[in-house]
């Protein structure tokens, strides 16, 4: 079975005020995130953050690790609530296919190229995470390599919403 997982602990920075709360035709970003992920998952946890209506993870082993603290909290509570994987996306991407885990199934994990947050990760690989942030490393790209996670290319490339002006689209 496989945990949705929002990555969601970001400072939005180029965004200038909370992404998850920004409308995309007409929806939150996160309630687009969240139903796409619930389409093809057994369960869903927000991580980095507090969000009314969804279970929350705080980032592990601490906040300020950015996508990778989601992630590593995401797949240590896959493990011990028995999922067997973690598909990730940040809240940024309010377009993703509902057929985006059969698009990244195989052996080991995967991501998408042009958007590492977006993968999915096989619960085994907490052990790895966590040996990776226990040496500094920060960056999901280096992780995602150190593992050996397969890149994809989707058929059509996923919106990433960055700057308001990019909702516009």
């Amino acid at each position: 079975m496989i945990l949705g997982a929002i990555l969601a602990g970001g400072q939005a920075r180029r965004f200038g005020s909370d992404k998850a709360q920004a409308l995309y035709q007409g929806e939150r970003l996160i309630d687009r995130v969240a139903a796409a992920l619930l389409a093809q998952c057994g369960g869903l946890v927000v991580c980095g953050r507090e969000e009314p209506r969804f279970a929350c993870i705080p980032d592990w082993p601490e906040a300020g690790l950015g996508p990778l603290g989601g992630l590593a909290a995401a797949l240590r509570h896959a493990r011990e609530q028995g999922f067997s994987h973690v598909l990730s996306a940040g809240v940024d991407v309010p377009d993703l296919p509902h057929d985006l885990a059969a698009s990244l199934t195989g052996e080991g994990a995967a991501i998408v190229e042009s958007q590492p947050v977006v993968g999915l990760w096989p619960v085994v690989d907490f052990p790895a995470i966590d040996t990776f942030l226990s040496g500094g490393g920060r960056s999901l790209y280096r992780f995602a390599d150190a593992i050996a996670a397969r890149r994809i290319d989707l058929p059509a490339a996923l919106m990433n919403v960055n700057r308001p002006e990019d909702l516009a689209g």
